[in-house]
């Protein structure tokens, strides 16, 4: 009996060490973490609308009605006083879980690019949203509900596919066509 109160309390130590050190490990690695996550949002902003110099952050109330429930943020593109786009991210569902995008669409209502960030899609099919192959079918293209095809030569208002991809490749889409509607609702 003595034995296993002193294995038990042992074990108890170790625990509680552990946690402690873990605690720690996480309160001196936040804020770089916290940093890089900043820095890389930055980033994608600056890759989907490059003509902006500066970022504000759009105040929700003025895009919640749009009923855009995938999106997180919108961001305002502007060079000096001048509003140039907008960046919006959005969250679709895809076929492994959410899709991170970041959609720029300048001011004339052309969409200038599509960034994937963080997704679970299945490498080689799903996960090829992130290569310019897919998203740059975006780029140019007016700020007007997309839909998907499957085959053939895409018109002005279609995005095709990824082979064996079509839930992830409906996914972006969507997340895109959310995007056009919430830059409708900043863009007044």
């Amino acid at each position: 009996m003595n034995s296993m109160i002193k294995v038990g309390g042992t074990l108890l130590a170790f625990s509680a060490a552990a946690a402690l050190l873990l605690a720690g490990t996480n309160q001196l690695t936040a804020p770089v973490i916290e940093q890089r996550n900043i820095a890389a949002s930055n980033a994608a902003r600056k890759e989907v609308l490059p003509v902006a110099k500066d970022f504000k952050q759009v105040d929700a109330a003025k895009y919640s009605s749009a009923g855009a429930s995938t999106v997180t943020e919108v961001f305002e593109g502007t060079d000096g006083s001048n509003t140039v786009g907008y960046t919006i991210k959005a969250n679709p569902s895809g076929y492994g879980g959410a899709v991170e995008l970041t959609i720029g669409i300048n001011k004339d209502g052309k969409i200038m690019g599509v960034s994937v960030g963080n997704n679970t899609e299945t490498p080689g099919l799903g996960a090829k949203a992130a290569d310019p192959a897919f998203n740059g079918q975006y780029k140019d293209k007016e700020a007007k509900p997309l839909e998907v095809i499957k085959s053939g030569s895409p018109a002005d208002n279609q995005i095709k596919a990824i082979s064996g991809a079509t839930i992830t490749s409906r996914a972006v889409t969507d997340g895109v066509n959310e995007a056009i509607q919430v830059f409708e609702a900043v863009n007044k």
